[in-house]
């Protein structure tokens, strides 16, 4: 490697090493075809895909979503989105586990209700647990609480997901302070996971030191996905170099660009 760093620095996860630090849903397009460019648009390594809501040859003779995304040149990221109890995100898992092929990374979350999407601490907690000693790889979205973050560290899951504010709400960043205490406590890494709109976003993400970011409806939902997936990838690439090569102190007045000492006049 050079003496110059660059955002190509790569991260790991489960023992792989990727690079693209973007990691993106697969609902919520129009149809399979636009899953497909958005993807590759996104230049995303890691693809998360609801087993509950998504076929992966479960259901014989449907559309498959393995056609258009393929495990030969993606990681499928099984997701138990639409599980509210820890039993039902096991059984989910396992399931996964089944139709991949023993495939072991899953990205767990188990929700507290159908109106706010927040995840159930408690729950979470319960299943990351069995799923660790079942030898999942278990990548796991939470709150934003800094001490149940490091307790998910701690019973061995491979990255911390905090929300950044709300599923699907494109709100952006609503607890930075929270994020950034969770980024600067874990060895583990963390990756904003809900909430991201728009590319400042994921760049804001970035900027703070979160190893990458996961979305879905920030790209599904804007006007034109395939762009706004190009965007995307775009902004976690500067944020990641900006957060590198570290940022200018904030100060509190002016301070010329071009210096003044050893002028003639």
């Amino acid at each position: 490697m050079n003496d110059m760093t660059t955002a190509d620095d790569g991260f790991v996860i489960g023992g792989k090493t990727y690079h693209s630090r973007l990691l993106v849903g697969s609902g919520k397009y129009k149809d399979l075809e636009e899953t497909r460019l958005a993807t590759e648009a996104a230049g995303a390594e890691i693809i998360t895909v609801a087993i509950r809501r998504t076929n992966i040859g479960q259901n014989a003779g449907e559309p498959n979503l393995l056609d258009v995304v393929p495990p030969s040149k993606y990681t499928i990221l099984p997701n138990t989105a639409g599980c509210y109890t820890a039993e039902d995100a096991l059984r989910t898992c396992r399931l996964a586990r089944e139709l991949l092929d023993g495939h072991t990374l899953v990205k767990l979350e188990v929700l507290g209700d159908e109106k706010t999407l927040y995840p159930d601490v408690q729950q979470t907690l319960k299943a990351a647990e069995v799923l660790v000693k079942e030898g999942f790889d278990v990548m796991v979205y939470t709150s934003d609480d800094p001490l149940i973050a490091k307790q998910l560290e701690e019973i061995g899951c491979v990255a911390v997901m905090p929300l950044a504010a709300p599923i699907g709400s494109g709100l952006g960043i609503q607890n930075k302070y929270n994020i950034l205490e969770i980024v600067e406590s874990l060895k583990v890494p963390v990756l904003v996971d809900a909430g991201v709109g728009t590319a400042s976003d994921a760049a804001i993400a970035m900027e703070m030191g979160c190893a990458g970011v996961l979305m879905n409806t920030a790209i599904a939902g804007a006007r034109n996905p395939v762009l706004m997936a190009s965007a995307m990838k775009h902004a976690i690439i500067a944020g990641r170099e900006a957060f590198l090569a570290g940022r200018m102190p904030r100060k509190r007045y002016a301070s010329a660009s071009s210096p003044i000492d050893g002028t003639f006049f």
